[in-house]
């Protein structure tokens, strides 16, 4: 692959100002929430309100949002992604210029987990503690079931950070192996188009 050169390159936006909102406050929110813990209790619960209501955002922008933004233009099958990933071990996969099909992948993953981080926060928070919009739902679980749900709540947390970490692995092998700065680019909101 060559490098473009500024004769042969020019940059065009592809993250509006939105996703990139979203994606550093919800890698905000997430790392704050998970470093604290539960010390203060009610900083971390209003952490996953902010995250929850990031995620809800996100999910309609995605239906309705800008051309990249939207799921339609990086969500593909299992067989494209393994594919891509496939290419991608070789040093062969095509740039893309929204989300590749693993990336797209990884969207996906990241908004179940933290979807469900967050959901059985709001349970786990019903259940212990009596407060929250599931307490009406939560607040008579027994003592095993809401460990049951803890449990749960800190798999779909440490999930999460797996997730994070293969997703910033990602970025990095996508940057190096298509010569970019992907990090940057979800700061500028924009990338390279390369002219034929």
């Amino acid at each position: 692959m060559t490098t473009p050169t500024p004769e042969t390159a020019s940059e065009t936006q592809v993250w509006d100002p939105l996703v990139r909102l979203f994606h550093w406050s919800l890698a905000a929110g997430f790392a704050a929430a998970y470093i604290i813990e539960d010390h203060p209790l009610a900083l971390h619960v209003w952490i996953g309100y902010l995250i929850l209501a990031l995620i809800a955002i996100r999910v309609t922008w995605g239906f309705v949002g800008s051309t990249h933004a939207r799921f339609g233009d990086f969500v593909r099958g299992p067989r494209a992604t393994l594919d891509y990933l496939r290419d991608a071990a070789r040093l062969r996969a095509p740039r893309h210029l929204g989300h590749n099909p693993a990336g797209g992948a990884m969207v996906v993953a990241l908004l179940l987990t933290v979807s469900a981080t967050g959901l059985s926060g709001l349970a786990l928070y019903g259940a212990e503690e009596f407060a929250g919009p599931l307490a009406g739902l939560t607040a008579g679980l027994s003592h095993d079931t809401a460990e049951l749900i803890e449990g749960a709540h800190e798999f779909f947390a440490n999930l999460t950070l797996l997730l994070v970490l293969l997703h910033v692995a990602g970025v990095l092998f996508s940057s190096f192996a298509h010569q970019e700065n992907l990090i940057g680019s979800m700061i500028s909101g924009r990338k390279r188009v390369e002219r034929q």
